[in-house]
């Protein structure tokens, strides 16, 4: 081996080295404690980190599923009339279940919006749950108004952003000839909905009921999302 070999031999060590400790440091960083550092670096980390190196409590302990998430979708037309909520995710998962060998992944598209739409760090997410929960009580007794006391970041605002448009592209291409007049719809909104299921010590109680909680998104123009 030359002597020119041996320095770039040398130099590629040198450089995967410091590019595999520069990983370690960015996956060692969300288990430091909350801090502004840690913030204003969030999305930096977040954006290195996923979505094959994110790390939570889920491995070891795990929830097991408890709701069942997905999203309605209506359209505006050009003559101003507005259609009824058309079902986005049922039939994507009919048409997985009706393939248990080679099923569609379509589905994922909706269930990876929903999650980038609810991402967060663990940390603030149990943060803000806390204050929730605090703020509940604080307005049961003694009538105090809520309060947001940490924020959205700039990295979950864009994300939240991203997912908006991620669900109502895909939403508007699922609604086909859902105006009357022939035309393509102006304008879509989506409508998440979480359906919260009975506890499994009623599961077999057939008066157990499900909780669903709606949340809209806003508008979009069909232009926007093309």
């Amino acid at each position: 081996m030359t002597a020119r070999h041996r320095r770039i031999q040398r130099a590629a060590l040198l450089a995967g080295a410091a590019l595999l400790g520069a990983h370690f440091f960015l996956a060692a960083f969300p288990q430091a404690p909350l801090s502004p550092a840690k913030i204003r670096m969030h999305g930096l980390i977040s954006g290195h980190l996923e979505p094959y190196f994110t790390q939570n409590w889920s491995l070891f302990a795990p929830n097991p599923t408890k709701d069942d998430e997905g999203i309605i979708a209506r359209a505006k037309c050009a003559d101003g009339s507005v259609t009824d909520f058309y079902d986005v995710t049922d039939p994507l998962i009919k048409e997985t279940q009706e393939d248990r060998f080679f099923p569609s992944r379509t589905v994922r598209l909706v269930s990876n919006g929903i999650n980038q739409l609810n991402d967060s760090d663990d940390l603030l997410l149990r943060l803000r749950q806390k204050q929730e929960e605090k703020d509940s009580e604080d307005s049961a007794t003694k009538g105090k108004k809520h309060k947001r006391v940490i924020p959205l970041t700039p990295y979950e605002k864009s994300q939240h952003e991203d997912a908006e448009r991620s669900l109502s592209r895909f939403s508007l291409t699922r609604m086909h000839d859902v105006c009357g007049d022939g035309t393509e719809p102006t304008a879509v909104q989506a409508r998440m909905y979480i359906r919260t299921l009975p506890p499994w010590s009623q599961r077999k109680n057939p008066e157990a009921k499900s909780k669903v909680d709606l949340y809209d998104l806003p508008w979009k123009k069909a232009v926007d999302l093309q």
